[in-house]
């Protein structure tokens, strides 16, 4: 049973295409992911925040645009990686500008809410402002919502092998379209932290009781919730010392995002970056195996393009 059905009944190598033109005319309602790349590195501040919002909104519209995900009147909630108390320069929460634009192409989309929201594992008080993501969330004219005592509600999960039921974020069952932004980062029990970890923001309770078996409760999670779009941030990536970090040379340039619908797919090539086989990533064999995606990424056939 889908994540809003549920709620309503009670509850590369392909080539890649460098443009100097309008990307969205290229775009395709038939597409499943894109993997768009930056032509340089900007090394300033207002260079990486340009950088994010391009990256972002071509990776969208390569897909056909946010008009394909998002309908008039909708409410969207949008799940970045908030979890630590970092600053986006570490690598360890997701690009606050890449956040502020998927806002802003929801809103143009005809979204008449967009919330934004996290389970963070460092104080949230102290990890939405550090990020970033709480102050250009709102700019882009988001709600954002901190996690509190009332913000969960104990809810069944259809399926679940592992985990049959959990206090999820009450935000996220009631909206209308669920889009989930990961970082791609290294992370010293799962390997790494990408688009299906990433679901674990949206659990209250004691999450440490996932790690016995984090491959089967991510899968379980990843079935319940199906994002309707998934954009993942690769633009600074840690390649060690994960999920928290905190030394700047761990952090390594990919000036990448990937978007798509297949969750499995978007994992599968984030790991690649890493150099590591995707099916070393026990939540990915897993998500293939249930049949949630493929991590035969390529044979999606991705729009892959440099801008």
């Amino acid at each position: 049973m889908e994540r809003r059905n549920f709620i309503k009944t009670g509850a590369i190598c392909i080539g890649a295409i460098t443009l100097t033109r309008d990307i969205s005319l290229f775009g395709s309602a038939d597409s499943k992911m894109s993997i768009i790349k930056y032509s340089s590195s900007p090394a300033d501040a207002a260079g990486i925040a340009k950088e994010a919002q391009v990256l972002v909104r071509a990776a969208v519209d390569a897909l056909g645009g946010m008009g394909r995900f998002v309908s008039k009147g909708e409410t969207v909630c949008i799940k970045p990686n908030i979890a630590w108390n970092r600053t986006p320069e570490q690598a360890a929460t997701t690009n606050p500008d890449a956040v502020a634009e998927v806002v802003k192409m929801c809103r143009e989309a005809g979204a008449s809410k967009v919330v934004v929201l996290d389970n963070t594992c460092h104080k949230a008080e102290q990890c939405y402002p550090k990020s970033g993501i709480q102050a250009a969330a709102e700019k882009a004219g988001a709600e954002v919502i901190l996690p509190g005592k009332r913000s969960f509600r104990n809810t069944k999960i259809p399926g679940g092998q592992i985990i049959k039921e959990w206090e999820l974020f009450t935000d996220v069952l009631e909206a209308d379209k669920f889009i989930n932004m990961p970082i791609a980062k290294h992370h010293g029990l799962s390997k790494l932290t990408l688009s299906m970890k990433n679901l674990m923001g949206c659990c209250g309770g004691n999450r440490n009781r996932f790690h016995q078996d984090l491959g089967g409760v991510l899968t379980d999670l990843a079935q319940f919730f199906k994002p309707d779009l998934v954009i993942m941030d690769a633009i600074r990536t840690m390649t060690a010392n994960g999920p928290i970090g905190g030394n700047l040379a761990d952090v390594v340039r990919q000036d990448t995002v990937i978007a798509g619908v297949d969750q499995v797919a978007i994992d599968a090539f984030g790991a690649t970056l890493f150099d590591l086989d995707p099916m070393e990533i026990p939540y990915i064999a897993e998500g293939q195996k249930r049949g949630l995606g493929t991590s035969d990424y390529a044979s999606l056939t991705p729009i892959i393009q440099t801008v």
